[in-house]
């Protein structure tokens, strides 16, 4: 399969590439920064741009998995047009793109924020959308342009609802996660926001790797929620993070930020009947990105 990967040098893009590489794939990765392995075909450019995408595409692609993307709920706050150029607008190029060359798969990093506030309920694909950021807000409007793809010219697209992904590669992360091991190497502290018993779901990401394998596998069009399978307040996620690393991080409390959901507790049903299962579980997964972060400087 001849595959574009769009964010294909960030985190979670450089194990997705090496994934589909060591499948037999033939992986071009199109990113704001060149790919650190000459031996991988890299576009590098903004997907505002149409014509990056232009050439991104070039070629022609059996599918696009798009990773690219402002992650942050935070920033998106603050900078709202910004988030939404970048992870709608890009979007819609993409999709435009694979629409006129005939792609026939189309697999889109999407986020568990689509949902929004369901108190402490398992959150599953049946539930209506109702984001409360503008994060949220983008991940949901590119899902609703994959269905329209889907409807209108028969693009398999698979919106894959990660939750928070962590794992070996993330030390220039912002997430919560790198944050935590961070501290514990420099021998500083993190904020927790809030009274610090808001809940989320951490998937490791070569699991997340594999779950955008499976999205390349299947046949019809399909939005899956894919996590750890473990919910864990930001409380006992420091207190395990302590443990792990045999250092006491520093964590005060500071104010509860807007737009932050209470719990993420993800219904793995229908991913588990697509044939996913998660393989590292947090404690394991903490442990491996830890030593990540010792082993390089």
């Amino acid at each position: 399969m001849r595959v574009l990967v769009t964010g294909g040098s960030g985190f979670i893009g450089h194990h997705v590439v090496a994934r589909l590489r060591a499948r037999g794939d033939e992986v071009r990765v199109v990113d704001l920064v060149g790919f650190d392995d000459p031996a991988v075909d890299c576009v590098t450019g903004d997907l505002r741009d149409p014509a990056v995408v232009v050439d991104a595409m070039e070629g022609g692609f059996d599918a696009v998995v798009h990773l690219a993307a402002l992650t942050s709920v935070l920033a998106s706050v603050n900078d709202p047009h910004g988030t939404y150029e970048t992870n709608v607008a890009a979007t819609e190029h993409l999709l435009e793109a694979s629409r006129r060359l005939g792609v026939g798969h189309f697999v889109f990093a999407s986020s568990s924020a689509v949902v929004g506030d369901v108190g402490r309920s398992p959150i599953n694909e049946k539930i209506v959308p109702r984001p409360l950021t503008p994060y949220g807000a983008t991940k949901a409007a590119g899902e609703m342009l994959l269905s329209a793809y889907s409807g209108c010219y028969g693009i398999v697209t698979v919106a894959l609802r990660f939750t928070n992904v962590y794992g070996a590669g993330m030390r220039l992360k912002d997430s919560v996660i790198a944050r935590l091991l961070r501290a514990a190497k420099q021998g500083t502290g993190i904020e927790i926001y809030g009274d610090g018993e808001q809940v989320r779901d951490y998937l490791y990401v070569t699991d997340a790797a594999r779950a955008v394998e499976l999205g390349l596998g299947l046949g019809h069009s399909e939005v899956v929620s894919i996590g750890g399978e473990r919910s864990i307040s930001m409380n006992d996620l420091h207190a395990l993070t302590c443990e792990v690393t045999g250092i006491a991080i520093p964590a005060p409390h500071t104010d509860a930020r807007p737009g932050e959901m209470p719990a993420v507790i993800v219904d793995m049903a229908h991913a588990h009947e697509l044939g996913f299962e998660p393989e590292l579980q947090l404690r394991e997964g903490l442990t491996a990105a830890w030593e990540d972060f010792l082993r390089v400087g």
